[in-house]
């Protein structure tokens, strides 16, 4: 800015310690030689007080109040030593000394407010003598010397008064002291006036304004940091005692005891009740507190230190410590203290603020962090690269993102500015506060689902399991709830992996009770559960729903019905030879065009669908890979021409010349077109079962269509599909006919039974052979695998066809939904009041209205309290779930977080991430602030949120 000389001229400056010590003295001096300035030029105000540093040395503090160009100002005027023990003349003397030494005039001071140090009997009232002076050309008059709240002293006593300045006295109470309500004899200049003693009502302050950063709810005190400092002590007073409700249930004791709420009262001799503020009740270990005693008291008392649990003596014990001069004395403090800081005139108060911007400047930050790293976690990203610092091509996703951020946003760019300029500055951008941040994430969103569960009641299980990367066995926990809060809805909630070191029945019965014991949601309130068709899942002796059946009775048991369709699809296929080497010709072609990016290309060059391979394990998927063949095997079966002309290698060319004369073929023609047509029927039900808001009715009926579609498939589907091949191999020039094919003659053995005649015609044989055996197989598998399904679906059958039953009907079916919603003496609903709720139920918009939508019809219209039966029968029905999709999607989470790169990634930050990403909707309503709380409440922090 200046040139090269002055810069030259900067660089020869000493840089030293002496040095620097030397500016900072000369620059203080100045300050100061400015503020005696100011304070000679018209008349100024004393305030003292007192304090221990560091070095456990008291101080006295002497501020100055005085009046420069038209507005006051609060400056510390000088800080000098005391010793250990000295009296009231010394303070004085050393007062009286430094003012003078100063050049200041005890004539131009009109008041000094003083803290008291000493008992109020020994101390004297003392004014100065009243003058008559003028302070920007106005007149002031009667200066007073006043002390902090409720006593009056004076500078200089008798030498009896003592003064004990200690450490302990100093951590006792805060060093912070203020300044009572002041007058203005319209001087300028505020005078401190005298207060008189009085009672003040036990208030809890509600907001600071000059001290922002103090806020936050009231903590119970099993969760107060071990230490007390004085910004602990001030954030506590400022939150306040915590409250518990009057309708609040207490626990007992094994002894039948327990904590009552009129003991939260003193009751006087006249009869009225004082409500004891100070006293609190730990929710957390079952005791109560004695707020003010804990907070300033050095007593070891059971109030103060562990809680107090004698609820037989609670009474005496209460009234015992009303009457102590030590709890009266932490009483004292607490509300001067909370007085205080209500009124925001702290000495302390510049430094307070402050302290307050810092901390809000803290939060600000954290919160950009929280941000990036649930943005980078809801995306399935990894946060570390391969080093750990900023403004490195390799630092990973998370610092990229600060960088990035840093860029547009000053809170960002000021916050990498203190890091790169040196020095022991907090960064909270390591791998640790990543972990921490990202664990007080996920749990902030696991709690608020917790306690969505337990707020809906009724939920049901959904669990999977599945090998992960490294090669360990992951189970998911889903809970399915019935949300009436605002709108009626079906939520599925992902509660994390679980490694499951066995798979059996009852290793996995084990996991998940423990896991519900754990969160505390009481399994008693389960209603369903849902699981593959493992046998160590749907055993109905050992299986898992077998165990958690003999626990809950009414804990029905689910089939997965996507899973239970995909293997009717299964069933179907390994019936017929057919159409097992039909679909070995499928996979042949796409291992054909896969195999060479060359021959790849030639496929693209013909067709406009490309080849898929098809599932291992969801049959009905395998749609997509017939799909191309179904609607352009004409360009497939010139791109295998092409690849036969082009490959140079002799196998490649054999493999394409046979796969393009199959695919020519009538038999492979009709084969294609038979299972796209019944692949495309269940693929369509298959994916509307998977959705989360599939219920159990709803279910059962697609299932029953798909029956009916597949029985009227039967009768024409075989006729049509020829008609459809005979088109497909004219567009490709070939003949449609059936090649015969020689039969087999085998060697029987004497028999009464005669062998069944072989069938001659290669049409009618396909016929009985594959289309017969496909369809046959599949609709009796449909209604073998599903049985179970209906039965659940019968049981709750009459809450959506109740309109079409008698009243006889309707009774048993209400008296079989009763019995099956009934454990031991507890039911949950009244069936015979069910019966008469159905009975005068209005109309509804339509007949053929879904649990749902019933649900939905009773919340809308406010008719819940009138119909209860009904409604907590319909939440029942609509918490059953249908099908296991949500831990498939899960697991697709799972690949996408657990990869190769990050195979060894910890338990706990797999489940954290998971959480975070599947449950994206509750994380984007999480308060930014109640994670930071949690954040700096784990353990202590260099700095304060």
């Amino acid at each position: 800015m200046h040139g090269d000389k002055q810069a030259q001229e900067l660089e020869a400056v000493p840089l030293s310690d002496g040095t620097i010590s030397r500016r900072i003295t000369d620059m203080a001096q100045d300050i100061k030689c400015q503020l005696i300035d100011r304070a000679k030029k018209g008349k100024y105000a004393l305030q003292l007080d007192k304090s221990t540093d560091m070095s456990k040395s008291a101080q006295l503090l002497v501020f100055a109040r005085y009046s420069f160009d038209g507005k006051l100002d609060e400056d510390m005027l000088f800080c000098t030593p005391l010793e250990l023990k000295c009296k009231r003349e010394d303070i004085f003397t050393k007062l009286d000394n430094k003012i003078k030494e100063e050049g200041l005039s005890w004539d131009e001071c009109i008041g000094a407010l003083l803290k008291y140090f000493g008992s109020p009997q020994q101390v004297p009232a003392h004014t100065t003598t009243s003058t008559e002076d003028t302070v920007a050309g106005q007149s002031t008059s009667t200066a007073a010397v006043g002390e902090c709240e409720t006593t009056r002293s004076a500078v200089g006593t008798s030498d009896s008064d003592v003064i004990q300045e200690t450490a302990s006295d100093n951590a006792a109470v805060p060093s912070t002291s203020i300044t009572e309500e002041t007058t203005s004899d319209n001087a300028g200049i505020s005078v401190p006036i005298e207060v008189e003693s009085s009672t003040i009502t036990p208030t809890t302050p509600t907001s600071v304004t000059s001290t922002p950063f103090l806020s936050g709810s009231p903590m119970d005190p099993t969760g107060w940091p071990s230490v007390l400092n004085d910004h602990v002590r001030t954030d506590l007073v400022i939150r306040g005692p915590v409250q518990v409700d009057r309708d609040f249930v207490f626990p007992k004791t094994p002894n039948n005891r327990s904590f009552h709420y009129h003991y939260m009262f003193r009751t006087l001799v006249n009869g009225e009740k004082v409500k004891r503020s100070w006293l609190i009740y730990s929710k957390n270990n079952d005791s109560v507190y004695c707020f003010c005693c804990k907070l300033f008291s050095k007593k070891s008392l059971k109030l103060i230190t562990e809680g107090q649990q004698d609820w037989v003596n609670i009474g005496g014990l209460l009234k015992l410590h009303d009457n102590s001069p030590d709890h009266v004395k932490s009483v004292l403090t607490w509300k001067e203290l909370e007085l205080r800081l209500r009124k925001g005139k702290t000495i302390d108060k510049t430094e307070l603020y402050l302290l307050g911007a810092e901390k809000k400047r803290w939060r600000e930050v954290l919160i950009r962090l929280v941000s990036i790293i649930q943005s980078l976690a809801e995306r399935n990203l990894g946060l570390r690269g391969t080093v750990d610092t900023l403004h490195n091509h390799n630092n990973g996703n998370f610092l990229k993102e600060v960088e990035l951020i840093a860029k547009f946003d000053p809170v960002l760019k000021e916050h990498i500015r203190r890091i790169d300029s040196g020095g022991n500055y907090t960064t909270y951008l390591g791998k640790t506060i990543q972990n921490e941040l990202m664990s007080c994430i996920s749990d902030t969103i696991f709690a608020a689902m917790v306690a969505e569960i337990k707020e809906s009641k009724y939920f049901a299980i959904i669990l999977d399991c599945t090998p992960d990367v490294s090669h360990q066995e992951q189970m998911t926990v889903v809970i399915r709830t019935v949300s009436v809060k605002k709108r009626t809805e079906i939520r599925e909630h992902f509660l994390g992996f679980i490694i499951a070191p066995a798979s059996t029945g009852l290793g996995l019965s084990t996991l998940i009770l423990n896991r519900l014991e754990e969160l505390k949601i009481p399994f008693e309130d389960c209603r369903g559960q849902s699981y593959d068709n493992g046998a160590n899942m749907k055993g109905r002796n050992k299986g898992v729903q077998a165990r958690l059946l003999e626990k809950n009775p009414r804990a029905l048991y689910v089939p997965c019905a996507a899973h239970t369709l995909n293997l009717m699809v299964a069933d179907s296929a390994k019936g017929s030879i057919d159409a097992t080497c039909f679909f070995g010709n499928v996979q042949k072609l796409y291992t054909l065009f896969s195999g060479s990016p060359q021959r790849w290309t030639i496929l693209k060059k013909h067709v406009d669908i490309t080849l898929k391979s098809w599932s291992e394990t969801r049959w009905e998927s395998r749609v997509n890979s017939i799909e191309p063949l179904r609607y352009q095997t004409d360009k497939v079966r010139e791109a295998l021409l092409e690849v036969r002309e082009n490959a140079n290698d002799l196998m490649v060319r054999i493999e394409a010349q046979s796969l393009a004369e199959e695919i020519g073929s009538f038999r492979f023609q009709i084969c294609t077109v038979v299972w796209y047509d019944i692949l495309s029927k269940i693929n369509t039900v298959s994916k509307l079962l998977q959705s989360v808001n599939m219920q159990l009715d709803v279910a059962v009926s697609l299932l029953d269509k798909t029956k009916a579609s597949l029985v009227t498939y039967r009768a024409t589907g075989f006729t049509d599909a020829q008609a459809t091949a005979k088109e497909l191999c004219g567009n490709m020039n070939v003949e449609a006919v059936l090649k015969e094919k020689r039969l087999r003659s085998k060697k029987r053995h004497f028999a009464y039974e005669a062998a069944d005649e072989a069938v001659a015609d290669a049409m009618t044989r396909l016929e009985t052979g594959f289309f017969n055996v496909v369809v046959d197989c599949g609709i009796q598998s449909l209604e073998d695998r599903f049985k179970s399904l209906g039965e659940v679906r019968d049981t709750f059958g009459v809450l959506h066809n109740f309109h079409n039953l008698d009243d006889e009907s309707l009774t048993d079916q209400c008296a079989l939904l009763g019995k099956t919603l009934t454990c031991g003496e507890e039911a949950d609903v009244d069936w015979r009041e069910l019966a008469m709720e159905m009975q005068s139920l209005p109309e509804l918009p339509k007949e053929d209205m879904t649990t749902l939508e019933m649900l939905t019809f009773l919340n809308e219209n406010e008719l819940c309290e009138i119909y209860p039966n009904l409604w907590i029968a319909l939440r029942i029905a609509c918490t059953l779930p249908v099908t296991v999709a949500s831990a498939e999607r899960c697991f697709s989470k799972l690949k996408l977080i657990k990869t190769y790169l990050r195979s060894s990634m910890a338990q706990d930050r797999l489940s954290g991430m998971a959480i975070i990403s599947i449950n994206h909707q509750i994380g984007s309503q999480i308060s930014y602030d109640q994670v930071i709380n949690d954040f700096a409440s784990r353990k202590a922090r260099r700095e304060q949120f």
